[in-house]
């Protein structure tokens, strides 16, 4: 009876280990299974966006739609919601129990961006189409001097899209004649732009129109024949398609759109517009901040850096800002003398920053980047200077534009922090390095979150003063303005939108603070107008860069590599600030436990 319950037992136990085996093999089997569906669901969802979203694909070297526009119909609009929800319903059926890290994240971070863009709709964004810093209009010029130009179907893909332009034009203006039936209008004073801008593209020579650039980047290889009839026709699409949907949308902006616009330059005026902004505003910052709560933010970083800025002038020998930002106005050698010399303090400063990135990140990328000027086309409505990223294959290089219009008005004094913050090593480092994150999936190589992009280029620009940058006394003063000048905007995008400040107020504000030139106070005044929400980014997410380095020093003390803790922030893509918290704090806990 021993040997027959030994043999039994045994039988029990090999049976036991048989079914464990065959179990681990199935949990094995689920868990690869769950992970290749979540990859297979992520890799569809980036197909339709690319699908959806074909001037964004053309931008990244995706050329499978490069004959067509985005479909701006409302038909278009309702569908892609449509297709959003169901994305968000396949999302959160995947069950993520066992995958890495950051496999996880990928379908947190998905559901967090279909979330967003479902709750987001509601507003109807759409329905104010056009400001004087963006829109059709603008954005599409923009995107064909960005656009890659290698084969005789690039240019074939181009004219068809030419052709297919009113169309775009004429969805564009149905929406703002929705936008009118529902009280979603930009303020009236800035409509007058818009509608200049529209009538200066139509009144171009077709061979002067920012749609013949490509004739001008004919491949060597191409036949005579070949640059002939494609010039011809490009021309004449210029000419019949595309000034004549500029000339009709300037006429119904000015003569059926401008009488409708609002009083009111503040999102409170329009429909729902507490709701509206406090969206804004957590899209931008990625926190739960009340705006109330990033007013006094704004308010208290004021008021720190008003204090460098008198000790800076003092030091020079003025007694307060208001003498000293006076002076600095009438320095003829703080002016530029030519567009060029504005190009080439740009290209100084970035050669020096190229110098010092060995010494503060381990991970480098591959593509420099380029300074170029603005397009003629577009200086009034753009900023000083402003990043257009690379395509993923590196053919096209990031680029630093740079507003070198009204080039006497302006000043040297903030060329060198904001080539900091453009460039090196703010948006061409960061967003380049995300392109080149082996594994990351497109939407996350792609990803922005305002917060943790503008966030990360203004860090950039006091790690320059932390490196013993702005050696010069006066681009040192430039240097706290511009940081002053994000401080400013958390007080003046607040008081817009959240407690019914006028236009003037937030350019008194201005003056009141800092000694920004004129042309960028109306610029910058503007610019937060139709941008509600966008400027707040900047501040909060550095301050929360900072946070988290001071954090992880006082954590590891003697074992804190600054170039460990740059690879961490930058090294896994664009994060909202709480996901980008608890990245370093894990990377913290693991560095301690090594």
């Amino acid at each position: 009876m021993t040997t027959i319950k030994t043999i039994g037992a045994a039988s029990a136990l090999l049976f036991s280990l048989i079914l464990g085996v065959a179990h681990a093999d199935n949990a094995a089997a689920d868990l690869e299974a769950r992970r290749a569906a979540l990859n297979s669901l992520l890799k569809e969802q980036w197909d339709y966006t690319m699908r959806t979203s074909p001037e964004w694909a053309s931008l990244i070297g995706d050329k499978r739609f490069n004959d067509r526009w985005s479909d701006f119909s409302q038909a278009g609009i309702d569908a892609d919601i449509k297709a959003s929800a169901e994305f968000l319903k396949r999302f959160e059926a995947v069950d993520t129990t066992g995958f890495p890290l950051q496999e996880q994240l990928n379908r947190e971070l998905m559901l967090r961006q279909l979330r967003q863009n479902l709750d987001g709709a509601r507003f109807k964004d759409w329905e104010m189409p056009l400001a004087q810093n963006s829109g059709v209009h603008i954005d599409t010029p923009m995107i064909v001097s960005a656009l890659s130009f290698e084969t005789v179907k690039d240019y074939d893909d181009y004219i068809k899209r030419l052709h297919a332009l009113p169309k775009l034009f004429e969805q564009t203006r149905v929406q703002m004649e929705n936008g009118v039936k529902d009280k979603l209008m930009p303020p009236r004073f800035l409509i007058p732009q818009i509608v200049k801008q529209c009538e200066d593209v139509a009144a171009m020579k077709p061979a002067d129109s920012p749609y013949a650039e490509p004739l001008k980047k004919f491949p060597k290889a191409f036949s005579a024949a070949d640059k002939a009839r494609l010039s011809k026709a490009i021309l004449a699409a210029v000419k019949n398609d595309v000034a004549p949907a500029y000339k009709k949308l300037a006429v119904y902006t000015k003569t059926k759109y401008l009488p409708y616009g609002r009083a009111e330059v503040g999102m409170w005026s329009l429909p729902d517009g507490a709701a509206r902004y406090a969206f804004k505003a957590k899209a931008s910052t990625t926190t739960d901040m009340t705006p109330e709560e990033i007013h006094q933010l704004g308010l208290s970083e004021v008021a720190r850096i008003e204090g460098q800025m008198l000790a800076t002038a003092q030091k020079l020998g003025y007694s307060d800002l208001k003498t000293f930002n006076q002076a600095l106005a009438d320095k003829p050698e703080l002016h530029p003398t030519s567009r060029q010399q504005i190009i080439d303090l740009y290209q100084k400063y970035t050669d020096q920053m190229y110098l010092q990135l060995p010494a503060q990140f381990g991970i480098l990328p591959k593509g420099k980047v380029e300074i170029k000027p603005v397009e003629a086309f577009r200086e009034k409505g753009a900023a000083a200077a402003s990043y257009m990223p690379g395509s993923p294959d590196g053919k096209r290089p990031g680029r630093v534009m740079v507003n070198t219009g009204d080039f006497a008005k302006r000043s040297t004094i903030s060329i060198e922090t904001t080539a900091l913050h453009e460039g090196v090593p703010g948006h061409h480092m960061q967003l380049t390095i995300a392109q080149e994150i082996k594994g990351l999936p497109d939407f996350r190589q792609q990803g922005n979150y305002t917060a943790y992009a503008e966030g990360w280029a203004l860090y950039s620009e006091r790690l320059g003063e932390e490196l013993g940058f702005f050696k010069d006394p006066y681009n040192y003063y430039g240097h706290l303005q511009d940081e002053m000048l994000r401080a400013i905007r958390l007080v003046v995008d607040t008081g817009l939108h959240a407690k019914q400040w006028k236009r003037q107020q937030v350019v008194d504000y201005f003056h009141d603070h800092s000694g920004i030139e004129e042309v960028d106070v109306q610029s910058e005044t503007d610019r937060y107008i139709v941008w509600p929400g966008q400027a707040l980014g900047y501040k909060i997410g550095q301050l929360k860069i900072l946070e988290l380095r001071d954090y992880a020093r006082k954590e590891l003390g003697e074992r804190f590599d600054i170039r460990a803790f740059h690879d961490q922030v930058l090294g896994a893509g664009a994060l909202p600030m709480d996901v980008l918290e608890t990245h370093i704090k894990q990377w913290v806990a693991d560095q301690k436990k090594a």
